[in-house]
């Protein structure tokens, strides 16, 4: 029998829809269309009729899905990026060599008290600083690495007093300069510390010729060849040894975080594309300098600290001591770190070439903005290779406005 159900056209007509019985079909592919045609109510039917015998379907394109267990590490992306054009075979190699160091440093942190690598080794380097036991082993590390590369051909860091040219037999054209361990004031109580790097072209190869050249000549052509402006970057990076060991790097493309996988002892992508915040609440000096500081500038962190926002509350003042650290929760959080001239420190406390240069081509490369209070950081020409400067890097809100603080 046929089913009548009742369905409503117009206030004032009515008219039912019918279905009849189909005879079910064993192979049927598509479900049956209903036409319904103006009749009296007395005649109205829908009757089944079988869909078009070739289906219309639309091509996609499949998406990939990520596998779960798929993984991209440091190497990996290296030669990704090689094959780009981004980058050459020898500074990949160069690179590899400083992921190497960073590992060979973060095991080494690790185990600092258990193999009594704390406290101080004795010894006090070019800015006058008591070197920390790590301090030493570290730059060891990385000079080691450098030159066994055979592609760097000048190293400046923090612990020597010159730039050393690689010996000729071992040396490329790559300059590569660092800081071994940033905040080894943190090590002996486990806090954050990190390692930054930098590497240029040379200028003009830093090949030495005993024959010739007497050794003041030979400091002279490295010094000239190192001291570059940070606009000439052609990579820079820092390694934060925390909870994780994040190795963090920018190529001109962008900012990258690789984190340390202790279970296959590989840096894995977990931090693609960085980019930082337009603005931040947090704010990051060392305040127990406060009254040392220029008016303005004691008039602009009054501002940060006084409730206002969105929320009605004051920004957050965060200070950890090590500026791999600062820099790294900037880059997540967004804020402003600074690290001003004062009355006992005229140029500031940190250097330009292996300290403020690289880190403010990361910041740059995210998004961020680096003055010394004046300039851009990476416009800086250093004359010294262990030249000091102040420096405010942070979100390029906050950084606006502190310099509508300091003008």
């Amino acid at each position: 029998m046929a089913e009548s159900i009742p369905f409503p056209i117009s206030p004032s007509t009515s008219t039912t829809l019918t279905s009849t019985s189909i005879p079910p079909f064993h192979h049927q592919t598509q479900p049956p269309y209903y036409y319904i045609t103006a009749k009296p109510i007395s005649s109205l039917r829908c009757h089944a009729v079988a869909g078009p015998a070739t289906p219309t379907t639309t091509t996609t394109t499949p998406t990939k899905k990520k596998n779960r267990y798929e993984i991209e590490n440091l190497t990996t992306w290296l030669l990704k990026q090689e094959q780009s054009g981004h980058i050459d075979a020898e500074l990949t190699i160069v690179l590899s060599s400083i992921s190497l160091a960073c590992k060979q440093i973060a095991s080494l942190l690790q185990r600092s008290s258990i193999i009594n690598l704390t406290g101080a080794q004795g010894t006090i380097n070019i800015q006058g600083e008591d070197q920390k036991k790590l301090d030493v082993i570290s730059n060891e590390l990385f000079c080691n690495c450098l030159r066994s590369s055979g592609r760097t051909g000048i190293i400046a860091s923090e612990e020597e007093d010159v730039p050393v040219a690689v010996e000729e037999t071992n040396s490329g054209n790559y300059i590569v300069v660092f800081d071994p361990i940033d905040g080894s004031a943190n090590i002996d109580i486990s806090l954050t510390t990190g390692s930054i790097f930098g590497i240029y072209a040379p200028d003009e190869q830093c090949l030495v010729d005993y024959d010739t050249d007497t050794l003041d000549q030979a400091k002279e052509k490295c010094i000239v060849s190192v001291c570059q402006p940070g606009s000439n970057l052609l990579a820079a990076g820092y390694c934060l040894y925390s909870s994780s060991v994040v190795f963090t790097i920018s190529l001109g493309n962008g900012v990258h975080g690789f984190t340390l996988d202790p279970a296959y002892g590989e840096f894995v992508l977990t931090h693609e594309d960085i980019k930082i915040p337009k603005s931040g609440r947090i704010y990051s000096f060392n305040e127990g300098n406060f009254d040392l500081w220029d008016t303005k500038l004691q008039n602009y962190l009054n501002h940060l600290r006084k409730p206002g926002g969105p929320h009605g509350k004051p920004y957050s003042g965060r200070y950890i001591g090590c500026l791999v650290g600062e820099i790294h929760r900037m880059l997540l959080y967004g804020g402003i770190y600074g690290n001003p001239k004062n009355e006992k420190a005229k140029n500031g406390n940190l250097r330009l070439l292996y300290e403020c240069a690289p880190m403010s081509y990361l910041v740059e490369q995210a998004g961020g903005k680096a003055i010394d209070g004046v300039q851009r950081i990476l416009d800086i020409q250093p004359d010294q290779v262990h030249q000091r400067t102040p420096i405010f890097i942070g979100s390029p809100d906050e950084i606006d406005k502190l310099v509508s603080y300091l003008a």
